[in-house]
């Protein structure tokens, strides 16, 4: 917590350039704007950050606590062709300045159709309908919120942010003073006298001026125009706390909707998924049941006209084609849904504050890395299941340490050559390839080969039935199986896809998403609904005699990630219709792969293992020589 006296002096800094057009962030200073005086200085930033495409750095603008003032920064030299080109652009392709002061976000108000919007951060400049020119904004009015805190002995609890902590009795006198609470500001071009400017000289003080209507008094945009920038600071007082300061960030548009779709989600799904399982708890109960109750001779006569599952028990747990393969996603699977369960736990119990930027991403990322251990057992002890052995061990579990890292490494990069080309702060710096690789090199890879060296260890499953020598045949079907699967996604789709609106909000329209509560039912709804289906479609195969449940299994409920994808390219046609250029929509389109990928290990594996448990018990239940 920062408090400060009347008078101290606060920088503002700047992070990145972005847009909801083009999703690519440029750095602050590739345009034309004033320079602080000791030069410019990059903040300290996490893995996350780095990789979100953040570049913070200092700037000029400074602000005295509780000293309202108006004040000049500097003139710019005669703007050259390439700078008003430059300008031009990021002004049509709506570039926003995200500036921040102590920590906060700035905010700007918008009045649209009646209705007042909030945003983070504001416009590099405007074009006004019907006119081919643009205007730049060069005088900004700052209006800082600011908490009078008195130091009486409170215990302050930490959110996450930077210089948090717990002030002491000792810290009373020196805590005393102003917290900032707000930071908002009111955009405009001006245009002023560049003689009359260049006599002032860095902070000197200026008469304040108010947003001009007409254009002739604005800031046009052309070549050989010297822009004066310019900024005043209003400071008032606000009964905001300190720990409530983010929540004007925090309040989602909507949040009724948000809140009567996912309920209604909750309903279908729950109503759905009581019915299958009903159903299909009878089916089965009652089959068993009958099984046992007959004596042997009736036994013996029935085991002659076997029907259904029953015929399939000497195929069942045969093999399945590309099991190498197979264990590899299910252990990747459940890294990947361990890291999620752990990091939405995290975050909705307030862990993960939005005022530490790129967090998530990092808790994400070292927590993936760290659940390598847990991978290589599973992976490794299904190996062993499977095949009867631990050989080959080694070069599986290096392929698990390898197959998702591996796919998400060649989509970045290629996706890092096309950043690269348009010269954006999102591409990475190869000093960050170093990182990361040394990390999954050093860290993920080691703990992946410890965790397939416990799970050689481990007691293998057995099964509780024999496999027979030769493979049974399969009857010919109505109707493909493949179309069975891709339909049972749609289930698990249906509790995903209204959460799924709002997190492709928050990425791509630079919204903050913070329903991390919402988000662990509704990931909680999707583990149950992934499991329902894929044991109904396991049992349904096994019925018609088709001991190939494997993959099925697996893709039942990981088909899931499809409609993810697609309905990931009907937000980008229908609601992200600002993104212009092709640039964007592979950026776009690349990043929604990833989830997509990462949706369907995860999905698939839940519904595999519970699967795989439920064909175990079904079959150690019943009594077939």
């Amino acid at each position: 917590m920062h408090t400060y006296s009347t008078g101290d002096e606060i920088y503002a800094k700047v992070n990145s350039l972005t847009s909801i057009e083009t999703e690519l962030p440029f750095s602050y200073y590739s345009l034309p704007y004033c320079k602080p005086k000791g030069g410019i200085k990059k903040s300290a930033e996490n893995l996350g950050e780095l990789l979100m495409g953040d570049q913070i750095d200092n700037s000029p603008y400074r602000f005295r606590m509780n000293v309202n003032e108006s004040v000049y920064l500097c003139t710019s030299a005669p703007l050259s062709e390439h700078e008003v080109k430059l300008l031009k652009q990021r002004t049509r392709d709506l570039y926003q300045v995200n500036m921040i002061l102590d920590n906060l976000p700035v905010m700007r108000f918008t009045n649209q159709n009646g209705v007042k919007i909030q945003w983070t951060g504001y416009p590099i400049g405007y074009t006004p309908p019907n006119s081919k020119d643009d205007y730049i904004i060069n005088h900004l009015k700052f209006r800082v919120l600011i908490h009078e805190y008195e130091g009486a002995g409170v215990e302050i609890i930490g959110t996450g942010e930077e210089g948090m902590g717990v002030i002491s009795e000792a810290d009373k006198k020196k805590a005393s003073g102003y917290e900032i609470v707000g930071f908002e500001v009111v955009p405009c071009s001006v245009k002023y006298d560049p003689e009359k400017m260049a006599k002032l000289h860095v902070y000197d003080n200026t008469t304040s001026v108010s947003c001009p209507q007409e254009l002739d008094k604005s800031q046009i945009i052309r070549e050989q125009e010297k822009v004066s920038f310019t900024y005043e600071v209003e400071f008032v007082k606000s009964d905001i706390r300190w720990p409530s300061r983010w929540d004007a960030y925090l309040k989602m548009e909507g949040s009724r909707v948000h809140w009567f779709s996912i309920l209604n989600s909750l309903m279908v799904i729950f109503f759905l998924a009581g019915i299958v399982f009903v159903i299909f708890l009878r089916t089965v109960r009652r089959d068993l049941t009958r099984y046992e109750e007959l004596d042997k001779e009736a036994q013996a006569q029935m085991n002659e006209e076997l029907s259904g599952w029953k015929l399939v028990v000497g195929d069942v747990f045969r093999e399945p084609s590309n099991s190498t393969l197979l264990c590899v996603m299910v252990a990747d699977g459940v890294q990947i849904t361990g890291m999620a369960v752990v990091t939405i736990v995290f975050a909705a119990l307030g862990f993960m504050s939005p005022a530490s930027r790129g967090m998530l991403l990092t808790g994400m990322i070292l927590l993936y890395l760290f659940l390598g251990i847990i991978a290589g057992y599973v992976g490794v002890r299904m190996w062993r299941t499977i095949k009867g052995s631990s050989e080959g061990w080694r070069s599986l579990s290096w392929s698990i340490a390898c197959f998702f890292p591996g796919i998400v490494f060649v989509i970045l990069t290629v996706l890092n050559f096309i950043l690269w080309g348009s010269k954006s702060t999102g591409a990475l710096p190869i000093s960050l390839y170093f990182i990361v690789l040394s990390l999954w090199f050093c860290i993920s890879v080691p703990l992946t080969l410890l965790g397939g060296l416990l799970g050689t260890r481990a007691e293998p499953i057995t099964y509780p039935v024999r496999t027979n020598q030769i493979p049974r045949e399969i009857p010919e079907r109505k109707y493909p199986s493949w179309l069975l699967v891709l339909g049972a996604g749609t289930l698990p789709f249906g509790t995903l896809f209204i959460e799924l609106f709002f997190i492709l909000s928050s990425i791509w329209l630079g919204r903050f998403y913070y329903v991390f509560g919402f988000l662990l039912i509704v990931f909680l709804l999707l583990v149950i609904v992934c499991a329902e289906v894929s044991v109904v479609l396991t049992y349904m195969h096994l019925c018609v005699e088709d001991w190939m449940w494997w993959w099925k299994a697996f893709y039942a409920s990981g088909s899931v990630a499809l409609y993810v994808f697609l309905y990931s390219i009907n937000y980008l046609v229908f609601d992200l219709q600002s993104l212009s250029g092709p640039v964007s929509a592979i950026l776009y389109l690349g990043y929604s792969l990833i989830i997509a990928i990462a949706i369907m290990l995860s999905t698939g594996t839940i519904g595999f293992l519970i699967s795989f448990y439920f064909v175990h018990y079904l079959f150690s239940s019943v009594k077939i020589d």
